[in-house]
């Protein structure tokens, strides 16, 4: 009978190492570990949402509207994700690494399938702002926009609260109208993290639409998720061949559309 050297186990804990490491879901969004189900089953979700209220008056002027919040009960869809890593018995003698980078990049792979989906919820958001500049007043403008309570950017918190994601290309442009006003916090620095500014830790994402920030805080964007990866294992005796599967059940939401503002930019002439 074949010698199995890699366990379940052992094969699912380092798919979840490399999905937790990558994607690190606390740090833009909240994290809901109780999803249960299966793929296709559905799931109603309150999602919030409030409209402006801000108005410029002159003396003896009054407010002619408020601020006023709502909720639609929105439904979505469980999802899996599933990928598959094959290999053969005499591959594995050849190059004793083949099978732990494959199972490595099963989890990184999964992180990029998943990352798209909380991505894709942050663009939903229908507040927004209109701007002609990358400047200070642009993000102060949207964290006022997100009406944050003083402790939720305080930056004494390891972990930021309010964050901004900014096209590759678009950085350049971001640097040259701060300036000196682009802070750097060392207790943020990780992968992407390039400073701060008006209390938002502004990051790099390649996928951000060129002429859009999303500024937003882990409220905005929830992800249910069936804790654990799931590892299924085949093996052809005949011809000594090898196949891991992994899956992931979870299901990303834009649960606050108030705490997440679409800016967009279009330069003056």
């Amino acid at each position: 009978m074949a010698h199995k050297i890699y366990d379940n186990f052992y094969l699912s804990n380092e798919v979840e190492d490399q999905y937790n490491s990558h994607l690190n879901l606390q740090q833009f969004c909240t994290v809901d570990n109780s999803l249960v189900g299966t793929a296709g089953m559905k799931r109603k979700i309150n999602v919030y949402r409030a409209t402006d209220g801000t108005e410029k008056l002159t003396m003896g002027q009054g407010n002619s509207k408020s601020i006023e919040v709502s909720y639609t009960e929105e439904e979505y869809e469980i999802l899996m994700a599933q990928n598959k890593f094959q290999y053969y018995d005499e591959q594995e003698m050849t190059d004793p690494m083949l099978v732990p980078v494959g199972t490595r990049h099963m989890g990184t792979d999964m992180f990029n399938t998943v990352n798209a989906d909380i991505f894709a919820e942050f663009n939903k958001t229908s507040t927004a702002l209109a701007a002609t500049d990358y400047g200070f007043g642009t993000f102060a403008d949207a964290v006022a926009k997100l009406n944050l309570e003083e402790t939720d950017n305080d930056p004494a918190q390891v972990a930021p609260r309010c964050f901004g994601f900014v096209n590759a290309a678009d950085m350049a442009e971001v640097r040259k109208a701060l300036k000196d006003e682009l802070k750097y916090v060392e207790a943020f620095a990780r992968g992407g993290y390039v400073g701060t500014v008006a209390g938002v830790n502004l990051y790099t994402k390649k996928d951000a639409v060129s002429g859009t920030i999303i500024v937003a805080t882990r409220q905005a964007v929830t992800i249910f998720n069936k804790k654990g990866v799931e590892i299924e294992q085949e093996r052809d005796p005949d011809i000594r061949q090898n196949t891991i599967y992994s899956r992931k059940y979870y299901l990303a939401a834009l649960t606050d559309e108030t705490k997440a503002v679409k800016i967009t930019v279009t330069p003056s002439v």
